[in-house]
């Protein structure tokens, strides 16, 4: 069976991109959440990459994850520093927590996970509900400006227990119509050059035009939306490589 986000992938993620790894989006949200006084929720929370920083900075953040093994991974790495979060199960448009929060953020682009057009919207209304007045939504999102259907890539990591992890990245379909691709990932582990563990996953993404998703945004009720480009705040994006990053106020 195709999982997703299991635990052959979550140790990948946690190898690929550690606590402390940053693209500029670290730096960026924690310049941006600095006057926070109040909650801040990560849906898509993953690792930890970017709450345990973001708790270092002395915020008060909460998580979400529909990935246990994600979860567990995210405590264990939140313990090994003395923090100890309030971190839940649960998936993006179907969440309800009894808090309002300040801020609600998805970085690195978590948020097109949802390949579905219509679960996408339900998440961004939930997200809207869970904003206090004056709360604010900050979400990273990139296009898919290369897509060759069929494309094979290949990378590799060794653990620290000198284990070989290969992954073998396929892209299987492309949906100009509905505006997402699937990939097919399959991770494998080895030991004395012995294969020790398989796991296969399925990887959708979806993609939205720049004013598309601003527009999405202003009909679910939020306002003072402000576009940032490669974490230059309200610098509109020019180049499609770029990374987009939405702020977005509940009034």
């Amino acid at each position: 069976m195709l999982s997703f986000y299991g635990k052959m992938s979550t140790e990948v993620y946690d190898l690929d991109k550690p606590i402390g790894a940053s693209f500029k989006d670290v730096e960026y949200y924690k310049s941006r959440l600095a006057d926070c006084t109040g909650l801040i929720l990560e849906p898509a929370v993953g690792t930890g990459r970017i709450l345990i920083p973001l708790l270092e900075a002395g915020l008060n953040v909460e998580g979400i994850d529909c990935s246990i093994e994600m979860l567990d991974v995210c405590r264990k790495n939140c313990e090994d520093r003395g923090f100890s979060p309030n971190l839940y199960q649960d998936d993006m448009q179907t969440f309800t927590l009894p808090v309002k929060y300040e801020a609600i953020i998805i970085p690195t682009g978590s948020f097109l996970l949802l390949k579905d057009f219509q679960a996408s919207i339900e998440a961004l209304n939930n997200f809207y509900e869970h904003l206090l007045p004056g709360g604010r939504l900050i979400i990273d999102i990139f296009l898919q400006p290369d897509l060759k259907k069929g494309l094979v890539s290949t990378r590799s990591w060794t653990t620290n227990k000198g284990e070989l992890i290969t992954l073998e990245e396929k892209l299987i379909e492309v949906n100009y119509i509905n505006q997402y691709t699937v990939s097919h990932f399959r991770y494998e582990k080895w030991k004395d050059q012995q294969l020790i563990q398989t796991e296969l996953e399925y990887f959708p993404l979806r993609w939205y035009g720049v004013e598309e998703f601003k527009m999405i945004l202003e009909n679910i009720g939020f306002a003072d939306i402000t576009i940032s480009a490669d974490y230059k705040f309200d610098e509109f994006p020019t180049d499609p490589e770029q990374t987009i990053t939405f702020e977005a106020f509940r009034l």
